[in-house]
């Protein structure tokens, strides 16, 4: 299968996984006024979903460094779609918790096989990563509206339609898996990436990377769980309004990833990171300070800001640790995004306590501590496969 093929359907595969992590965010409203929630109730909701998967992501990229599985990208994207479908089916809250959880574990186990995947077939290209990260993006972005038009009318009874973006994504998955046995049995042996050993590995660049994405995940993660719920506040608007809030964060991301691959091609990753970080600052003190449809514009910078270095980190993360692309992956992708649900909760008290606006302040400060540990980190350098030792003649 050509490249770009493959790169499309894992893009869009990748659309219909993450269409379930804007879900959940999604879903807040609905909770909130059906069930009757606090700010700090609801917000456990995205907690249970991000724990989970922020655990379960790195032990899944260690599973997929040591075996290819290829297997899990259908199986993962069916998981992730039951937990959403059936999470307004119970009144428990309990219940609700351990639907969202099976979702977020389904999330967990897509992205560092697939990210795996999309690397080899991108041969390490960070525009063809851009567009995979952009699938994503695009899924996020239409959560809300898929959200809304499946249960606005009837309630959260109606959950079971939102499966159907997973019976999608799991389809689209198939002639990957195809084109992977046939290159597998053209080569003689699984399809995996190339190697690296493990003395090109840079762990503390990685880390301070990772501590970068998760201040980027507290800000985007915060946002996202609260903005819905704060643009009616500030706005006057109804549950149209929030929708729009939540759709203009998520669509804003879909262009800063594409922007963000765009600018890697005339500049290091490194340098885009550090003036995108730098730009989130003005863009989220914008979002929550100032009032007014304003608000709308200031959402659009600020998700563009926090997206632009979303696939340049992936791509960082896996050269700084070249003999574990699964593992930089499952925590680029999963541990330290996942990290920001945690921060949740802690929202909603403060938000419960005082009000929306003043807990969603301290979100700031998220961008500048990411610019702190982008401003140490250096472009690493082009690691190439290890050639084989020749074989000794006598």
């Amino acid at each position: 299968m050509p490249a770009n093929r493959t790169i499309l359907l894992l893009s869009v595969g990748h659309g219909c996984v993450d269409v379930y992590q804007g879900s959940v965010a999604a879903l807040i409203p609905f909770f909130v006024a059906e069930r009757s929630y606090t700010y700090a109730v609801a917000s456990g909701i995205v907690l249970a979903a991000s724990l989970l998967s922020s655990v379960a992501q790195p032990l899944f990229g260690v599973l997929t460094d040591r075996w290819a599985m290829p297997w899990l990208m259908p199986a993962s994207t069916l998981l992730g779609g039951l937990g959403v479908a059936l999470s307004g089916l119970s009144g428990s809250y309990a219940l609700t918790l351990v639907f969202v959880a099976v979702s977020g574990i389904g999330i967990a186990a897509y992205h560092p096989e697939s990210a795996r995947v999309a690397r080899i077939a991108s041969r390490g290209s960070h525009t063809a990563m851009g567009w995979f990260s952009l699938g994503g993006n695009i899924g996020f972005a239409a959560a809300p509206l898929m959200v809304t038009t499946a249960i606005a009318t009837g309630g959260l009874r109606f959950t079971p339609l939102l499966i159907l973006p997973a019976l999608v994504g799991s389809v689209l998955c198939l002639p990957v898996l195809r084109a992977l046995t046939r290159a597998d049995a053209a080569a003689g042996k699984g399809p995996s990436a190339p190697k690296a050993r493990r003395e090109h590995d840079d762990t503390a660049s990685f880390v301070k990377l990772s501590f970068a994405v998760a201040c980027r995940s507290v800000a985007f993660m915060g946002l996202g769980t609260f903005i819905a719920l704060y643009a009616r506040q500030r706005t006057g608007g109804g549950t149209a309004a929030g929708t729009v809030a939540l759709s203009v964060l998520y669509l804003g991301g879909a262009v800063g990833t594409v922007l963000g691959g765009r600018l890697a091609t005339r500049f290091d990753r490194v340098a885009v990171v550090r003036g995108a970080y730098l730009a989130g600052i003005a863009a989220v003190a914008g979002t929550v300070l100032v009032p007014g449809p304003s608000l709308y514009f200031f959402t659009a910078l600020t998700s563009a800001a926090l997206y632009i270095p979303f696939s340049l980190q992936v791509t960082l993360g896996q050269d700084y640790l070249p003999s574990r692309v699964g593992t930089a992956s499952g925590i680029t992708l999963g541990l330290a995004v996942s990290v920001g649900g945690v921060a949740g909760p802690l929202i909603g008290t403060l938000a419960d306590a005082t009000s929306l606006r003043t807990a969603l302040t301290p979100l700031i400060l998220m961008p500048g501590l990411a610019y702190l540990m982008a401003r140490t980190l250096n472009e690493p350098p082009a690691h190439l496969p290890v050639p084989a030792e020749p074989a000794r003649t006598p």
